[in-house]
């Protein structure tokens, strides 16, 4: 897979449209985040929005990640996806949008699938200060989790905002203390037969799942199901996963 590097962000002024973040956050962390290189996989209801707030903060590089195409059922709930918009890559209509928000930022735009064999290349490539894991197919996400906790890059998942639909029991947690949450399971038990025990920052919701909201499915990529989702779960998702990255940075 050829994955391009970016030059590294130097230290610069301050934009006008940052100024507000640097009055809360301070001149110093603004310097931090303009030199820093976040790594953002899975671009759909909740990476989309971890993207979106990460750039306007002020992170000077950003990989983005995501072969899907915006499709009309994307609509309710994803960044990207508008009627003018349905066809396109997702990873090239948000970079579009990223470069009109911040056009100082570096971007490497990769629209491909990730698969166990192109995971440790993309790690490789260059050099990370954060991983954020949006993926909602479960084979790439564990070998992402695991690949990125072997080389110590810093890294926070989504775990699953389909079926519910309060904002109120989202949770940041390790991995090992969620609850009510079937892809936390699922991830669990993979990431214990790939001998991975680590802690994993995770954000999840304690809500049970509603039942009639989750359909079997045989026609999607390594998922079993596919869940019902309201407009605003998966942007708290996205914003919670941004805030872990941006304090962290």
């Amino acid at each position: 897979m050829n994955i391009p590097n970016a030059a590294s962000a130097g230290d610069t002024p301050c934009p006008d449209w940052q100024q507000r973040t640097q009055l809360l956050l301070g001149e110093e962390k603004r310097q931090r985040l303009a030199r820093a290189h976040v790594l953002i996989v899975g671009l759909g209801g909740v990476g989309a929005y971890a993207a979106e707030m990460i750039c306007r903060a002020g992170v000077g590089r950003m990989t983005i990640v995501d072969a899907d195409t915006v499709q009309p059922t994307n609509i309710n709930r994803q960044l990207p996806a508008l009627h003018s918009t349905v066809g396109l890559p997702k990873a090239e209509v948000l970079a579009a949008r990223f470069r009109d928000i911040n056009p100082d930022v570096q971007l490497n735009v990769l629209p491909v699938f990730l698969k166990d064999e192109n995971i440790p290349a993309l790690l490789d490539a260059d050099r990370y200060d954060f991983v954020v894991d949006a993926i909602d197919t479960l084979a790439p996400k564990c070998y992402l989790i695991a690949e990125a906790l072997r080389r110590r890059i810093k890294i926070v998942s989504s775990m699953g905002a389909g079926a519910k639909s309060d904002i109120t029991q989202v949770r940041f947690a390790d991995i090992w203390d969620t609850y009510h949450c079937g892809l936390s399971k699922a991830v669990r038990k993979r990431l214990q037969k790939m001998g991975i025990r680590h802690k994993l920052p995770v954000v999840f919701s304690t809500e049970q799942a509603d039942p009639n909201a989750v359909l079997l499915t045989d026609d999607e990529q390594n998922k079993k199901s596919t869940c019902g989702t309201v407009s605003y779960m998966p942007a708290v998702f996205g914003c919670y996963l941004a805030e872990y990255v941006i304090r962290r940075l």
